[in-house]
C-alpha cells in the first residue's frame, strides 16, 4: 500500500477485501490508541479485522512516534507515526477473508511441524516462554551490556528490581502468543492498584529505556510509563533515549531548571520521567524540545551536549552497550535505518552458541568468534546476520525462534518458501537476495548523503573504557571492524560507497546508473 499526499481533514483508510475507502476520522483525532481501535472495530466489526493507528504523539508529529497495532504492538522506530500524522491519516483498517493455500500443502505442513519442534526443544526456549524478553535484563546486566544512565555504564545496580524474575512473580497475569506461535513470549502484566495502575506487555528494550537508561528502579512506574507510551503511540526506546540524554545534560549543567519548566531532571526520578513523557506527547513546554528527538535537541544545545547524544545516523541506540559485545557495536554503526540491533541481531557471540557458530562459519573461527569481547570475526557474523534478517523481515517471520534461539537458518526458509509458493529457492538464492536487499537499502541511504562518515558510534563507546562490570576497560574497536566489514561487503574502504561492479553483481544495474549520475559511486 502506497499512500501519497495529505488529506485536508483527518481520515482513515478502510480495506475490506477488494473494497477501498477513505473515511472521515475527525471524531477520532486526539483519541488514544485503545479507544481508536475499539471504536473502529465496533464500527466495522471485529471478525478478521485489524487496526493500525496512531495516537496523539503521531498527530502532534513527535519525531519518534509509532504506528500501533492492537494495544501494544508498535512499528516503533524512526518516527513512522509522525509520517501518518503529517498526512492526517489516523488509522488503517484491514479485513481479508481469502486463505493462503500452499503450493505443496503436505510438504509445507511437514516443514512447519519440524520447525516448531526444533524451536520448542531448543534449550533456550524454556526461559523465553516463561519470561519473554524481560529475562534479558538480568542476563545483559550480568555481562555488562545493560545501558545505564545514558550509557555511562552497562551495569545497573537495581536491575533485579525491574527484571524478568520480579515481573513474572509479581506482575505477570497470563501468557499470550502471536497467532500460531509456540513460544507464547508475550507476558501480559498488570498493576492492580495505586497511582501506577496499568496493564499491558513490556519488552526488554523498554525495561532498559524507561528503567536503567534514566536510572529508574520503580517497576510499577516503569510499567505505567510503558502503557502511557503505547496508548499514545510513542517509541519507548527513543523516548527513554531523549530523556536520558536530557538528564545527563542537566547533570552536567548544560540544561538548567529554567529551561525544563521548573523540573529537576534527576536520575531515577520516576515522577519526572512520567511528566516528561506526557509533555512530549502533547509537545507542551520543554516537552516540545524533547519531541524533536535527541539529535535535534543536541544540536540546539551546542557542541558540548552533542558528545552525550547516544545516537547513530540520528537514531537513539537501543539497549546494547557495544563495549560488552563488539558485534552489537558494529551492528549499530552499520544498520541502514540508524542504530538498530535487529538489522543484524548477532546473538551467537552473546552467550557463545559454539555449535551454531561452527555449523555456519567453520571450526577455524573458534574460539575468537564466540568471545563477545573479541572483535575478530565479528564483521563476518554481522554481515551474515544482516542478510538473514533481511530475509526474515521480507517473509514477515519473527526473529524469536529463528535467531533467538538460533533454531532455523537460510536452508529452512528456502525449503519453506518453495513449498509455500511453488517457486524453487535454494539456500544460495536466499543468501543473494538478502545481500541484494541490504545493498539496496544502503544505496537508498547513499542517495540521501550517507557514507562512511555516518557509520560511527559515539566517542563514549569507542574512546571511553567501560567503567565497571565484566567488560571494565573495554571499548568498541569500530574502525578495525569496519575495514574488515567493508572488505567482506565489497564496498570502498575509504568512502563506504558501493562500487558499480558490486551493484551489477546483485542485479541492481538501475541503481548503479542512478548513483553514477549523482556522482555517488567510488
Amino acid at each position: 500500500i502506497i499512500i501519497e499526499g495529505k488529506s485536508k481533514t483527518p481520515v482513515y483508510l478502510s480495506l475490506d477485501n477488494g473494497k477501498v475507502e477513505i473515511l472521515e476520522a475527525e471524531s477520532l483525532w486526539g483519541e488514544p490508541v485503545k479507544k481508536t481501535a475499539e471504536e473502529l472495530s465496533e464500527k466495522h466489526g471485529t471478525d478478521k479485522r485489524k487496526v493500525a493507528c496512531i495516537g496523539p504523539a503521531g498527530e502532534n508529529l513527535v519525531r519518534f512516534s509509532s504506528i500501533m497495532t492492537g494495544d501494544y504492538r508498535a512499528a516503533a522506530r524512526s518516527g513512522l507515526g509522525a509520517v501518518m500524522g503529517s498526512k492526517n491519516l489516523k488509522a488503517i483498517v484491514v479485513k481479508g477473508d481469502k486463505k493462503v493455500e500452499p503450493a505443496k500443502p503436505e510438504k509445507f505442513k511437514e516443514l512447519a511441524t519440524d520447525a516448531r519442534k526444533r524451536i520448542i526443544n531448543h534449550p533456550f526456549s524454556k526461559d523465553t516462554m516463561k519470561y519473554g524478553t524481560t529475562i534479558l535484563v538480568e542476563l545483559m546486566n550480568e555481562i555488562g551490556r545493560f545501558p545505564t544512565k545514558n550509557f555511562q555504564a552497562g551495569v545497573f545496580e537495581h536491575a533485579d528490581d525491574i527484571g524478568g524474575e520480579v515481573i513474572a512473580s509479581e506482575y505477570k497475569e497470563k501468557d499470550r502468543a502471536c497467532y500460531a506461535c509456540p513460544l507464547h513470549c508475550e507476558n501480559f502484566t498488570r498493576v492492580t492498584e495505586g497511582k501506577y495502575k496499568s496493564s499491558g506487555k513490556v519488552e526488554y528494550e523498554t525495561l532498559s529505556a524507561l528503567g536503567s537508561r534514566v536510572g529508574n528502579s520503580n517497576i510499577e512506574a516503569l510499567l505505567y510509563a510503558n502503557e502511557l507510551c503505547n496508548n499514545n503511540g510513542l517509541d519507548t526506546i527513543s523516548c527513554g533515549g531523549v530523556i536520558g540524554f536530557a538528564m545527563e545534560c542537566y547533570e552536567k549543567g548544560i540544561i538548567t531548571k529554567e529551561e525544563t519548566d521548573g523540573l529537576e531532571l534527576e536520575w531515577g526520578d520516576e515522577e519526572v520521567m512520567i511528566e516528561l513523557i506526557e509533555k512530549i506527547i502533547n509537545r507542551e513546554g520543554f516537552g516540545d524540545k524533547l519531541a524533536e528527538g535527541t539529535e535535534r535537541l543536541a544540536k540546539s544545545l551546542g557542541e558540548e551536549a552533542q558528545q552525550y547524544a547516544m545516537i547513530v545516523k540520528g537514531q537513539d541506540i537501543p539497549a546494547q552497550d557495544g563495549r560488552a559485545q563488539k558485534s552489537m557495536g558494529l551492528a549499530h554503526a552499520t544498520a541502514n535505518r540508524g542504530a538498530d540491533h535487529l538489522t543484524a541481531f548477532e546473538v551467537l557471540s552473546e552467550v557463545g552458541f559454539n555449535e551454531e557458530i561452527v555449523n555456519r562459519f567453520g571450526e577455524e573461527v573458534l574460539p575468537e568468534a564466540a568471545d563477545r569481547l573479541n572483535p575478530k570475526y565479528k564483521p563476518l557474523m554481522v554481515r551474515d546476520g544482516e542478510h538473514f534478517c533481511a530475509i526474515l523481515d521480507s517473509v514477515t517471520v519473527c526473529k524469536f525462534g529463528t535467531i533467538w534461539p538460533p533454531a532455523l537458518y537460510f536452508q529452512d526458509f528456502a525449503e519453506a518458501l518453495t513449498a509455500l509458493i511453488g517457486i524453487n529457492y535454494s539456500e544460495s538464492d536466499l543468501r543473494k537476495i538478502g545481500e541484494r536487499i541490504f545493498n539496496l537499502e544502503r544505496a537508498y541511504d547513499i542517495r540521501g548523503g550517507i557514507s562512511k562518515k555516518d557509520d560511527l558510534l559515539p566517542d563514549r563507546l569507542t574512546k571511553t573504557p567501560a567503567p565497571k562490570g565484566p567488560n571494565k576497560g573495554e571499548v568498541v574497536e569500530l574502525e578495525e571492524m569496519l575495514q574488515e566489514y567493508y572488505k567482506l561487503r565489497g564496498w570502498d574502504k575509504e568512502s563506504g560507497l558501493i562500487p558499480e561492479e558490486k551493484l551489477k553483481e546483485l542485479n541492481l544495474e538501475g541503481v548503479a546508473s542512478e548513483l553514477a549520475e549523482m556522482g555517488k559511486l567510488p
